[in-house]
């Protein structure tokens, strides 16, 4: 089975103590969606509501498998989504509060907040392997909140709010670690991340949640450090976190958890980053709660889960970037996080 048969789709988690699970839609051809079910991860979250991470629900590059943090539990959990509706193929500890993962050609890091530290495990027919001498120890007090590969894999980086710092590891042929880089962030709070293809580097700052100080940066990832594009490219809003690149690499939505909004930024070809539009798209505006955000695996549509009014929100995405609203779905709890898009 290849991608493009696997069913279009939208993942949500809820986080919930006593029993995590994850919240699956399906999506039609035009965008809407319909909820397939609820389906427990074996894991338990940690019941509080707007987890601080991004990244706690991940598609494989294969798109047949969703991997899902349980924050509570301190392990992962591996579903295979290829017929549709997902099926559990196992749950496996990582280490304390685990809120971020991410995949490269079946290797995978989970990010460990409680610690903190990031640990690797390889893809298997019957779920994840542990991969030996692959978990390291972050500084106490760095208070990560991303974790992501390059998209070449030949790097793993890690947004760090508390030093206001970018780290990143080189990543060898076994899946290994080399010793960490750090970059002064442009701005305070590095938060959420996406990487074009082409290697640009575009991070939230959320500006220590001052009000009307959120930013976007733009870096180029070199062999051996991380140089500034773009500081700071504010968009008079507030508490920015979450980022996603269009599959053309010329735009990036940030979405601001503190009044609702999703802005549009152009990327150019040497990376230098544009706000566009602060408001390209509005959940509940002027209200908080927007936050995890994923682009269909076609690119036409963007979603984002707003955890105060309970919604999944959609918006079809226009060559030119701009956002037309396709409606939104609810039933959710206050602590869902996380989303991944087919």
């Amino acid at each position: 089975m290849n991608s493009t048969d696997i069913p279009a789709a939208v993942y949500a988690q809820t986080n919930e103590t006593g029993e995590n699970h994850v919240v699956a839609y399906s999506r039609a051809d035009d965008g809407t969606l319909s909820e397939l079910g609820s389906y427990s991860t074996g894991g338990v979250g940690d019941g509080v509501a707007h987890l601080t991470s991004q990244g706690s629900v991940a598609l494989a590059r294969d798109g047949r498998h969703l991997l899902v943090t349980n924050a509570g539990s301190g392990d992962v959990s591996v579903f295979d989504v290829s017929s549709g509706a997902p099926a559990l193929v196992q749950t496996i500890a990582t280490g304390p509060a685990p809120k971020s993962i991410a995949e490269h050609a079946g290797l995978v890091y989970v990010l460990n907040t409680g610690g903190p530290s990031i640990t690797g495990f390889r893809s298997a027919d019957d779920g994840l392997e542990p991969l030996a001498d692959a978990t390291r120890s972050l500084a106490d007090g760095s208070d990560p909140a991303q974790i992501g590969f390059t998209p070449d894999g030949s790097k793993l980086v890690v947004t760090e709010r508390g030093t206001n710092a970018i780290t990143f590891y080189p990543v060898d042929d076994s899946g290994r670690l080399g010793e960490p880089q750090a970059q002064a962030s442009s701005g305070p709070t590095p938060y959420g991340f996406a990487f074009t293809r082409g290697g640009t580097l575009v991070v939230t700052e959320a500006f220590g949640a001052q009000t009307g100080r959120a930013a976007a940066s733009s870096y180029v990832v070199r062999s051996d450090s991380i140089d500034p594009v773009s500081r700071s490219i504010g968009n008079g809003r507030s508490e920015i976190c979450w980022a996603v690149i269009t599959g053309d690499d010329r735009y990036a939505f940030t979405t601001n958890f503190a009044d609702g909004a999703v802005s549009r930024y152009a990327i150019a070809d040497d990376g230098t980053l544009t706000l566009e539009d602060a408001t390209a798209g509005t959940a509940v505006d002027g209200q908080t709660g927007l936050r995890d955000e994923g682009l269909s695996g076609d690119g036409r549509f963007l979603y984002a889960i707003d955890a105060d009014s309970r919604r999944v929100f959609g918006w079809a995405v226009d060559a030119n970037g701009s956002l037309s609203p396709l409606g939104s779905w609810d039933g959710l709890p206050a602590t869902v996080a996380g989303l991944a898009a087919s």
